[in-house]
């Protein structure tokens, strides 16, 4: 947990840092800038966001899932489980706000150094939508229902930066079919377990686990 002048500094800066971000990226011209507007130390920064821009950038999108809860809290998506995904997806996509400011960092993000760091903030994202929504699964089916949430998201991002409809109208259907494919999927994989195909080969699984087990 950050202490509390660490946060003061990121929040100081990540406010100045943005209006540079569309044209600089998130580089250390940006950082420098958002430093010497707020008339923070460099140094002293440094000490708090060692990687400087990089670091603001992973606060901005932690701060934008914090947003997405506290909308979510506050109007809690209606209609089936497939809907309230789309329509929390949806937000977050709003809440991203200027779309050149989501491609710097989409990215700074895809830096092969830094791929890693971005796949746990879409983690993050997709486990802030589910903890929002009520989900409280664990082991395998928390691990699965976020991966697959991450990947529907990074899907609608990326076709979110390119549309221009009005309301981004398209991009809420993009999401609407996305989410009604892995419905899909889902459930076929659900019949397959439950039919004989299924059933033999769980039986085989573990008659071969017990085999296997023997001394």
């Amino acid at each position: 947990m950050q202490d509390t002048a660490t946060a003061t500094i990121e929040a100081r800066l990540l406010g100045a840092i943005l209006p540079h971000v569309p044209f600089e990226g998130w580089s250390d011209a940006a950082f420098a800038a958002a430093c010497r507007e707020t008339g923070t130390d460099p140094a002293l920064a440094r000490l708090s966001l060692p990687r400087g821009a990089v670091d603001l950038a992973c606060a901005h999108h932690r701060a934008g899932d914090r947003a997405l809860g506290a909308r979510l809290a506050a109007e809690p998506p209606a209609g089936r489980m497939r809907e309230r995904i789309a329509r929390a997806i949806c937000l977050r996509l709003e809440i991203a706000g200027d779309r050149e400011v989501a491609r710097r960092s989409a990215a700074l993000m895809a830096l092969p150094h830094l791929a890693p760091e971005g796949a746990a903030l879409i983690w993050g994202t997709a486990d802030a939508i589910w903890s929002a929504l009520g989900d409280t699964s664990q082991g395998f089916e928390r691990l699965s229902k976020r991966t697959t949430l991450g990947a529907v998201y990074t899907a609608s991002f990326l076709y979110w930066l390119g549309d221009n409809s009005p309301d981004a109208t398209d991009t809420a259907g993009f999401v609407a079919r996305r989410i009604e494919e892995v419905m899909g999927i889902e459930a076929l994989k659900g019949r397959l377990r439950e039919g004989p195909l299924g059933k033999a080969g769980a039986w085989v699984a573990a008659r071969t686990g017990r085999n296997e087990a023997r001394p």
